[in-house]
């Protein structure tokens, strides 16, 4: 199985640990290295600073919410990250999540199956250094071609339901975050049955012999999944519907992260001495994954997930 690597971001460490993070990947071989964006840096910025600080690991910038980037802009960046950097890069397209899309970014998110399909559609001849001639139900971009090298980049699209699963379909590579291999397992069967050709990547949080902050660390990353649609009833059929039922009286997220056990933890990530993970990284191959992108959990045991890589790699 290709493994790569995505910074983690995590809210409670120093944001620039993601550069070291994709230091650190490309110091032990990784091909590969996602990048991103939170509340700290823009998406483009970031690669673009990885790439220059980096020997030769290629970029995929994203997943970008596509109720809030326009192809244009996304064609643009990419090409600007390629051209900066001098290396391949890739973009993952998603459809985030209602705070940053309609709180933080003040858009909406209706109809953002379409838009998330539609932006497949217009930003695949960008990409490849076409004029931009597309006209959909919520994505639209016309006259547009890229003045740099096109970058031709791979599209991949971050899926849950059966709207991205079939936007997916169109791309290179469909994106699975934070699931356990038998969810995984039921939306590759869903992708099967509309292509072949899409590759599946799961987005996995992983430590190797994990200390207590590394397991509160992956602990508090689940809180606000609790609480998204899906995710719920994917931890219900998993076993945890006492903590799914808990989470729905919207109870103090102090509360809810106290009742996260941690069987919840070890079926969505990678925890533990390598053996166990690598049974883990199995059950992934074994519902249909391709590649894990391994989450590298930071703490001050082992900042920036360095000695998680490492082992790894090896």
């Amino acid at each position: 199985m290709r493994l790569s690597v995505s910074v983690g971001l995590w809210q409670d460490r120093p944001a620039t640990e993601a550069v070291r993070t994709a230091q650190i990947a490309d110091q032990h071989g990784y091909p590969e290295v996602w990048v991103g964006e939170m509340a700290t840096y823009d998406a483009f910025a970031l690669a673009t600073a990885i790439g220059m600080r980096t020997r030769r690991i290629a970029l995929t910038v994203g997943p970008l919410p596509v109720t809030v980037r326009d192809p244009m802009t996304i064609a643009r960046g990419v090409a600007s990250v390629a051209d900066l950097t001098g290396r391949p890069v890739g973009v993952a397209l998603g459809t985030s999540s209602p705070v940053v899309v309609e709180e933080w970014h003040g858009r909406s998110r209706a109809g953002c199956g379409t838009a998330l399909r539609e932006t497949v559609q217009a930003l695949r001849p960008l990409l490849d250094g076409e004029r931009s001639d597309f006209s959909g139900t919520r994505v639209a971009s016309r006259g547009y071609r890229l003045r740099l090298d096109a970058p031709r980049s791979e599209i991949s699209v971050a899926a849950f339901g059966p709207a991205a699963v079939g936007a997916a379909a169109l791309a290179d590579r469909m994106v699975l975050n934070l699931l356990t291999p038998a969810s995984a397992a039921r939306l590759i069967t869903d992708l099967r049955l509309l292509t072949s050709g899409t590759r599946v990547v799961a987005w996995v949080a992983a430590a190797v012999d994990p200390d207590q902050a590394a397991i509160e660390q992956i602990r508090g990353a689940l809180v606000s999944y609790l609480y998204a649609p899906g995710y719920g009833e994917m931890f219900a059929r998993s076993g945890f519907e006492d903590v799914v039922a808990f989470a729905r009286t919207r109870p103090h997220p102090r509360d809810l992260l106290a009742a996260i056990p941690d069987a919840m933890l070890e079926a969505v990530a990678l925890i533990g001495d390598s053996v166990e993970i690598m049974d883990r990284l199995d059950a992934y191959e074994e519902a249909g994954v391709d590649e894990v992108a391994i989450v590298p959990v930071s703490t001050d045991a082992d900042p920036c997930g360095e000695a998680t890589l490492k082992a790894l790699a090896e």
